[in-house]
């Protein structure tokens, strides 16, 4: 049997990493297929690199777009591929267009599907990755659910109970894998003057928050805000589409210290050490829950709603004030909730799934 792993932004790779793994353990047939959706699929090198994974097999390098513009090159690029290899069953990972394409190019060729990360709802179909993970797991042949509560959402929404297999999520086997890598390799905190537990870290990217200039505004305004009353480092690895959007909108940051965009591992080691984290981002919402670092999150909305109610998390929007009174209840909370996803197992189980289901 073989299998077609596709993935195409630097979130897919690390998700990914723990499937490829056991692929590479178990000696399976696969191959990599990267679509190069908003990055370059060179510059993806290190994170193949740093997490010790073997390189693609095929980079279609899409690159930024539309919706439908980057979609429409991923299915015509994606198809030629599947014909060529014929692969049993493709697997792909989250919301985003590489995996509507990847999803929808194999169901249309009659080649099964596995989508890892199945059954997550914000249910605000403004967002267009809600639209991807809502058509990816209706044509989708094995959905594998990171907690009970998606397996219920997929139940439902009608979806047969003998398609879903609960096998938590692939980010805490990530997480814990990487971060092992990430304490022999780098010492991000020094480089930077930090110390542990003494230092706020934001991500701030989506479209929703940093294209809208009064939005973008607002957050930026909490921020400073938050350098200001609690004297600590405002640690932004700044986003190329943030840095673009402040530069359009004239934006200066005081008390906020920007830095490029870092390696995964060196973000891994500075979300640990983090006092909190503030973020837009679904990825680092779960990982700060997995690593007992309180979030922020800096949306209306999450389809990642297990990080709310075991408390590790907080909806915070884009009011200032709001973010602020967010940050001082979260800062004081005891980090004791039970993690929701998973025991970081969830890479062996889908292959142990797949090949067990493939052979009957």
């Amino acid at each position: 049997m073989k299998f077609s792993i596709i993935l195409g932004t630097r979130p897919e790779i690390i998700k990914m990493s723990p499937v490829i793994r056991e692929c590479e353990r178990k000696s399976l047939d696969y191959f990599i297929l990267h679509t190069g959706q908003h990055y370059s699929c060179n510059m993806d090198k290190i994170f193949f690199e740093q997490l010790s994974l073997p390189e693609p097999k095929y980079n279609l390098d899409v690159g930024s777009g539309s919706h439908a513009e980057e979609t429409a090159r991923m299915l015509i690029g994606i198809e030629k591929i599947l014909l060529k290899e014929n692969p049993d069953v493709v697997l792909i990972e989250g919301d985003t267009n590489t995996v509507l394409a990847g999803a929808l190019t194999a169901s249309k060729l009659h080649i099964k599907v596995g989508h890892i990360e199945a059954g997550l709802r914000s249910y605000d179909r403004r967002m267009p990755e809600e639209i991807n993970r809502i058509l990816t797991d209706h044509i989708s042949d094995y959905l594998f659910t990171p907690t009970e509560k998606a397996k219920e959402i997929l139940l439902k929404e009608g979806i047969s109970e003998d398609k879903i297999f609960l096998t938590g999520n692939t980010i805490v086997d990530a997480v814990f894998q990487s971060l092992k890598i990430a304490n022999k390799k780098i010492d991000i905190l020094n480089k930077l003057n930090l110390q542990p537990k003494d230092y706020f870290l934001v991500t701030l990217h989506r479209q929703e928050n940093v294209d809208n200039k009064e939005r973008f505004m607002r957050i930026l305004k909490s921020l400073y805000l938050l350098g200001s009353e609690f004297c600590l480092p405002v640690i932004y690895p700044i986003h190329p589409r943030s840095q673009k959007r402040m530069k359009e909108f004239n934006v200066k940051t005081d008390y906020v210290k920007l830095i490029q965009p870092v390696d995964f591992l060196s973000f891994l080691q500075l979300e640990s050490n983090a006092k909190l984290v503030l973020t837009d981002s679904g990825g680092v919402q779960e990982e700060s829950c997995i690593l007992d670092v309180p979030c922020v999150t800096l949306r209306d909305s999450t389809e990642r709603s297990e990080t709310l109610e075991v408390g590790a998390n907080i909806l915070a929007a884009n009011n200032s004030d709001k973010i602020l009174e967010s940050v001082k209840l979260m800062v004081n909370k005891r980090n004791n909730w039970i993690n929701p996803f998973g025991d970081g197992k969830a890479g062996e189980k889908i292959i142990e799934i797949l090949e067990r289901q493939l052979r009957e």
